[in-house]
């Protein structure tokens, strides 16, 4: 076997976890070789994160533009969709080329292949019809695709993905949006704030269903109060095109037709092809599970997305680094997912971390709730027109700490940071509430949340 063969390690997907892993191994001195079928960097930089945030900034510019009259004077503002997509091509990603991750990578050491691999066996990857050898292991990281629900006649029609909205250089006269997760009202609000008329139709009774059920009462009027229509509680059962319009039954009799289908409906990971019976895994699982070091059998590591711990950015960033240091053999500590923080970016942002109720209840916890609504705080009652939001806190009462949170209303996901803090050091509430909360600040509605708790 010749030298180019074998690497010390092997990382399979390239997304924001598998590129940290492998240019952080090869800065560590280690022969690594990145494999990557489509773009270094992964969903987040192209599809997701870094485009959609683009995308909704320019929104909120709009949103708060319209809202000057009755607080600062008159206000009149022209949707215009143009920058916001040349920004897309020229600011997030190059018009969806790669090159400069690839040479980031590669100027650390790392050799990349582009190609779709898989394991043949301990140690072994199989790619463009080569086989290569790790000498210390292989890390998978390949990520998650987007999930098409068995609705009868999705599958013969040009439905969007979260990827298509994203490239979108015209945005259509009417939208509808199959899914009313984090990613589907989203992209919504965005289109909506544009001038498209959105439909969006989730299949259980509120928004956000992986959310606090408040979560999803709050965001609902504001979506509306925007000009978007609700449906929940509304299962699609056929869809179909006719060349120019989409249409949606509904299981209760409703059409509903629009230019554009969006279907947002979440992500999975695909492991069917990756060779996992090779190395004793199943390839019918949801996901590879893993130790807290992120091994998932011998000399094989996976991380982010394929692990089923949270498809995010950072889940993913924050297991690569294990992985990193157990590869090197240095000593720290195992995966810790107690104060697992996520942030929906509508506006309201929807920021939470930890528990839900539901889930501590379900974990057999003593819990205990306080909740306070942003508007009856000092500084939400300045902020005025858009203050919608709430603090939520569930508590463990029997050791007298949170172990969840939800902080929703503008900038939520940065006051969600000391929510965090106290879940995953496991503050007492004692001493949170002996803390001093700056006035006036969104983050003070804490203390008011904590007073609730009783």
């Amino acid at each position: 076997m010749s030298e180019q063969q074998q690497a010390d390690v092997i990382v399979i997907g390239l997304g924001p976890g598998g590129e940290h892993a492998a240019g952080r191994l090869a800065d560590s001195g280690l022969d690594v070789v990145g494999i990557e079928a489509e773009l270094v960097g992964g969903e987040c930089p192209y599809w997701g994160c870094i485009p959609s945030k683009m995308m909704i900034r320019a929104g909120n510019l709009l949103a708060e533009t319209r809202r000057v009259p009755g607080m600062a004077g008159r206000s009149q503002v022209t949707p215009d969709w143009t920058p916001v997509a040349d920004r897309i091509r020229d600011e997030a990603t190059d018009d969806w080329n790669d090159r400069v991750a690839v040479d980031r990578l590669t100027g650390k050491g790392a050799r990349f292949i582009r190609g779709r691999a898989r394991l043949a066996g301990p140690g072994r990857v199989a790619v463009n019809g080569q086989e290569l050898t790790a000498r210390r292991g292989v890390v998978i990281a390949t990520g998650t695709r987007p999930t098409v629900p068995p609705v009868p006649g999705l599958a013969e029609v040009p439905y969007w993905t979260n990827r298509d909205a994203i490239a979108a250089k015209e945005l259509p006269e009417s939208l509808l949006v199959l899914g009313g997760g984090a990613i589907g009202l989203e992209l919504a609000q965005v289109f909506a704030r544009f001038g498209s008329a959105v439909t969006v139709v989730e299949a259980l009774d509120l928004l956000l269903p992986v959310e606090e059920p408040e979560a999803g009462r709050l965001i609902a009027p504001v979506l509306q109060r925007e000009g978007i229509e609700i449906r929940t509680g509304a299962r699609a059962v056929r869809a179909e095109h006719d060349g120019t319009t989409f249409t949606l039954h509904l299981d209760g009799g409703e059409l509903l037709t629009a230019e554009r289908l969006l279907v947002a409906t979440g992500r999975r990971a695909d492991l069917s092809e990756l060779g996992l019976d090779t190395v004793g895994l199943d390839p019918a699982a949801r996901a590879v599970p893993t130790d807290g070091q992120l091994r998932a059998a011998d000399a094989l590591w996976a991380i982010g997305d394929v692990t089923g711990h949270g498809a995010f950015t950072h889940v993913a960033m924050y297991e690569a680094e294990i992985a990193v240091r157990d590869i090197l053999g240095d000593p720290g500590p195992e995966a810790d997912y107690r104060a697992l923080p996520r942030v929906t970016f509508t506006d309201p942002e929807i920021g939470a971390v930890g528990l839900t109720e539901r889930q501590a209840r379900d974990a057999g916890l003593n819990v205990r709730t306080g909740t306070t609504q942003l508007p009856s705080a000092t500084r939400g009652w300045i902020h005025k027109a858009g203050n919608e939001g709430f603090i939520k806190l569930v508590a463990d009462a029997d050791r007298g700490v949170l172990v969840g949170a939800t902080s929703a209303g503008p900038m939520g996901g940065e006051v969600l940071y000391g929510l965090a803090v106290a879940i995953q050091a496991r503050v007492p509430i004692a001493r949170l509430r002996h803390m001093i909360f700056a006035y006036p600040t969104f983050h003070r509605a804490v203390e008011a949340a904590l007073a609730d708790l009783g």
